[in-house]
């Protein structure tokens, strides 16, 4: 049921994908066996296309591990980073005067190469945090496992060196405890797992660190060039699926939001929109689904909303039937994922 909450609006640039089919191909696992296990078109992977659907990409993760029955193929994704992975924002990065600027940068431009989640960071006295935000939930472990993996391949990297441990925490169980012993071995650490964050925690003295060899006089060009590319991506004509899922957001409160009326709020007849969102990989349900989602995780945070309250926001006539939707979607009820 999981999938059925993907929005298929999110993109991942087809450099971004490079490592996944490398960390395949490496266990014999070719683009046409991933191409037939998730139903894509023949040539959809190869050659590498510009950029493809954010669900698709967390889709392949999970069909590589199994196809290569690798346990840690996110893992190993990550230890298939290059420089080219993270499009023009890897570049800013080698222009960074230190490693506080690199983070900064992260957080400002990794929407370029994907939409797979977002970054942030605090300080606290001598620590720094950095956390991953993962759009697509603990249930896909790979995908977490495939960006801390490569962020400590590209940190190297950067650094020109094999950097300290960090103290990690992740969201999902760490997969078979008597096959852990991977993460020691790829991150330098066991991390933390069943955390309530995506957090690698380390001494704020090392955002202090120079980049060695960074080409500082090149961060003003890169960066104008970057800027330019976040004003497109903002000035684009929303897809379909994010002019829909913005309209039931809208109207959820309001009372039952239904197709017919979501419609004609968008100047469309139900066909045209019901055939516009197939178009796109998507349906009404799987937005509007999507889109409770979201809201029922942000409502959750919220004490001060009963259950029956979240219900009534996201336009359920019965509190019973918001708890089954949710644990359909969260393998959990609300109370049970409020609690934890």
């Amino acid at each position: 049921m999981t999938s059925a909450l993907f929005d298929h609006a999110k993109r991942v640039a087809g450099s971004y994908l490079q490592p996944l089919l490398e960390a395949a191909a490496q266990r014999g696992v070719d683009a046409q066996a991933l191409e037939n296990a998730a139903g894509l078109a023949p040539g959809a992977l190869d050659p590498l296309p510009e950029s493809l659907p954010a669900d698709v990409y967390v889709r392949l993760l999970d069909i590589g591990a199994g196809l290569a029955n690798d346990p840690h193929f996110g893992l190993h994704v990550g230890q298939c980073v290059k420089l080219g992975t993270y499009t023009v924002y890897g570049l800013i990065l080698l222009s960074c005067r230190d490693f506080g600027q690199v983070f900064e940068q992260t957080m400002r431009y990794e929407q370029l190469a994907h939409d797979l989640g977002r970054s942030s960071m605090t300080i606290d006295d001598e620590m720094a945090r950095y956390t991953w935000h993962s759009n697509y939930g603990s249930a896909h472990r790979h995908l977490a496992d495939s960006v801390f993996s490569g962020i400590r391949v590209f940190s190297n990297w950067l650094a020109g060196m094999k950097l300290p441990a960090n103290q990690l925490t992740l969201t999902h169980d760490g997969g078979p405890a008597e096959l852990r012993e991977e993460y020691v071995r790829v991150l330098g650490e066991m991390p933390v797992f069943g955390a309530q964050t995506n957090t690698a925690s380390f001494t704020s003295a090392m955002l202090s660190w120079p980049v060695p060899n960074a080409d500082v006089s090149l961060y003003p060009v890169l960066q104008q060039h970057a800027e330019q590319l976040l004003q497109q991506r903002t000035t684009l004509q929303p897809s379909i699926t994010q002019q829909v899922h913005a309209a039931i957001v809208a109207n959820l409160s309001h009372g039952q939001v239904r197709l017919a009326s979501i419609a004609q709020e968008l100047k469309l007849s139900p066909r045209t929109l019901q055939r516009k969102l197939s178009d796109a990989g998507s349906s009404f349900q799987q937005v509007l689904d999507q889109a409770r989602f979201a809201l029922a995780r942000d409502y959750l945070r919220r004490p001060e909303l009963s259950l029956v309250d979240i219900a009534f926001l996201l336009g359920y006539q019965e509190q019973s039937a918001f708890n089954h939707a949710f644990k359909e979607w969260a393998g959990v009820n609300p109370g049970a994922y409020r609690s934890s």
